[in-house]
């Protein structure tokens, strides 16, 4: 097999662009309802692919939330970026990535060089370090004689964080025609990859009841508080009675006047499971502990859906994470991989049909915290193992799994 020296040998003086790529798109706020912040983060990136092809800033539907008043209201997005590149080629692969993080503009702490080569700061990991990854792994197979056998669909989007909403037709749309999925997620600290992954679902209860005055007339009264609390406890008992399977209630609001017995409360929750069987029967008891809350004064409605379905470590992504792990071995690293609760765009592409691999990004750590970083040797590292990912399937070198067409 071609060893590629010369796109790896240029893949790595690539170093000091890559981390002034990350500290650049760092610096700008890019939480997922920053719309502002969104627009610069797009504007950014569409300068910094233009080298890649013509790209697309795609405008994406609202997202649906429940408000304070416990009513659906809708949010909107930012845009995505969107490329691609020779859609009539036989293998085709999708690349992915997302702008948003889930640091709010002003609260994260600045861009810090720490001790070990490490960067702190916003999205330096998740997923900002990635796409400088993606972007130059990119850049390298367009330089190679072999670009013309490979077509690949980019789309970076603004709302992964939470749960692609407005994206997942997008995926779903790329899906029908990819046979690889490569998405720029963060690696683990150690270098190693992820392999299956939980499903994750986020569901609001808005709880009403009765509003009564407490001294005049409390028996009166439903305390939509004392439901909710009830409606609290029997989603915990969840946790435990099925291997696996996680209840995080994350959220409780309601009441107002203590003299008042309140009307309103809304319990929000994210729950994760490891297979298919456990998420129809977590979505069955959620709902029928929900219903159990009903009645004598007292309503619940029950809002969401599982947004990210649970992805198996299943033979064709074992093959590919084997590939993947024989081009690190090339390239002098060891590569492994593991289970993790944490999901991705990762789980919607492999649910689409699409054999995916997720971490493909730099290694970090403490994501979704103020002292997120990333490890700066990693960028390098892992630029040139997507690079020969990359050339070794449009070479043939790589099995290409044959695209498994949505119905």
């Amino acid at each position: 097999m071609r060893p590629f020296t010369p796109e790896l040998d240029w893949v790595a003086r690539q170093r000091e662009r890559m981390e002034r790529l990350v500290r650049d798109w760092a610096s700008i706020p890019s939480e997922s309802h920053d719309v502002e912040g969104l627009a610069a983060m797009a504007a950014a990136l569409e300068s910094s692919f233009a080298a890649l092809g013509a790209s697309v800033l795609v405008d994406l539907p609202p997202a649906t939330e429940i408000d304070g008043s416990g009513r659906p209201a809708t949010r909107p997005l930012g845009r995505a970026l969107h490329i691609t590149k020779r859609p009539a080629a036989s293998r085709r692969v999708f690349v992915g990535g997302h702008m948003d993080t889930v640091h709010a503009r002003g609260l994260a702490p600045p861009l810090e060089l720490l001790a070990g080569g490490r960067l702190r700061g916003p999205g330096v990991a998740d997923a900002k370090g990635g796409l400088a990854v993606m972007q130059i792994a990119l850049e390298a197979l367009e330089r190679s004689s072999l670009a013309e056998a490979l077509g690949w669909e980019l789309l970076v989007n603004p709302d992964e964080e939470l749960g692609s909403p407005g994206s997942v037709a997008l995926i779903n749309d790329a899906a029908r025609s990819a046979g690889v999925g490569l998405i720029f997620e963060p690696a683990f600290a150690d270098g190693a990859l992820v392999g299956a992954r939980k499903g994750s679902g986020y569901f609001t209860a808005v709880v009403r009841g009765r509003a009564a005055h407490v001294g005049r007339d409390f028996a009166a009264g439903r305390s939509a508080v004392v439901a909710a609390a009830m409606l609290v406890t029997a989603l915990d008992r969840l946790n435990g009675a099925r291997e696996g399977v996680i209840v995080n209630v994350g959220r409780i609001a309601g009441g107002g006047a203590l003299n008042v017995v309140p009307d309103l409360a809304i319990v929000g929750l994210n729950v994760r499971c490891d297979g298919a069987e456990d998420q129809a029967a977590l979505e069955h008891e959620i709902a029928a502990i929900v219903a159990g809350e009903r009645g004598d004064g007292l309503e619940v409605e029950l809002h969401g859906r599982f947004t990210a379905p649970p992805k198996p470590l299943d033979d064709p992504t074992r093959a590919l994470l084997q590939a993947i792990a024989e081009c690190g071995g090339e390239l002098g690293m060891k590569i492994s991989w593991r289970a993790t609760g944490g999901v991705s765009d990762g789980n919607r592409l492999a649910a689409a049909g699409v054999t995916t691999v997720d971490t493909l990004g730099p290694c970090g750590g403490d994501i979704h915290s103020p002292g997120e970083y990333l490890i700066l040797d990693s960028l390098v590292e892992r630029a040139r193992l997507a690079t020969l990912v990359l050339l070794r399937l449009a070479a043939g070198d790589i099995a290409y799994p044959r695209p498994q067409r949505l119905a």
